[in-house]
């Protein structure tokens, strides 16, 4: 019965010891989302994204304008024109209206490319960033807050690290 007793006791002290000795990790989570919309460099980016993107759709209703009243004109001239003149004056607007199309499409592809290089950009540098914070500050992991249930707000490092990336990067080539 005393041997069960020291078992029990032996056993319930070195659990207490290997849980204490788990508890010295340290762990550290930062809010990416957070410090993507409130980085110098990033709210560059996206207000150049958000200026082109203005543009683009200005030069989409000035251009529809443009072909909405062509449209008009070739139907008021329906009565005038040929057959055969009609139907070349139609296929040119048609044309038009492609090429114009494929040039639209193709500035929101380059405007989509340039944002998801400028996210990779911000996502390496801000990596880079919190790599050195870690090493900076023995921290052993660092976790997306997003991926977390449950976290004391001590835990919480981005406002560290949205400074150290707004010293570090003023914009994102």
């Amino acid at each position: 019965m005393i041997r069960n007793i020291k078992f029990f006791l032996l056993t319930i002290f070195f659990l207490s010891h290997c849980s204490y000795s788990l508890a010295e990790n340290n762990i550290r989570f930062i809010d990416v989302d957070y410090i993507y919309k409130n980085a110098i460099a990033s709210k560059k980016v996206d207000k150049k994204i958000q200026t082109d993107l203005k543009i683009i759709n200005d030069e989409f209703s000035n251009y529809r304008k443009e072909i909405e009243e062509e449209k008009k004109k070739l139907i008021n001239q329906k009565n005038i024109l040929s057959k055969e003149e009609l139907e070349k004056k139609s296929i040119n607007l048609e044309k038009k209206v492609n090429k114009y199309n494929q040039t639209i499409s193709k500035k929101k592809a380059e405007l989509t490319e340039y944002s998801n290089k400028a996210k990779i950009k911000f996502y390496t540098n801000l990596t880079n960033i919190s790599q050195d914070y870690a090493k900076k500050n023995s921290i052993e992991i660092i976790i997306k807050k997003k991926d977390i249930l449950i976290g004391i707000n001590t835990l919480d490092i981005t406002q560290d690290l949205l400074k150290l990336f707004d010293e570090n990067f003023k914009t994102l080539k």
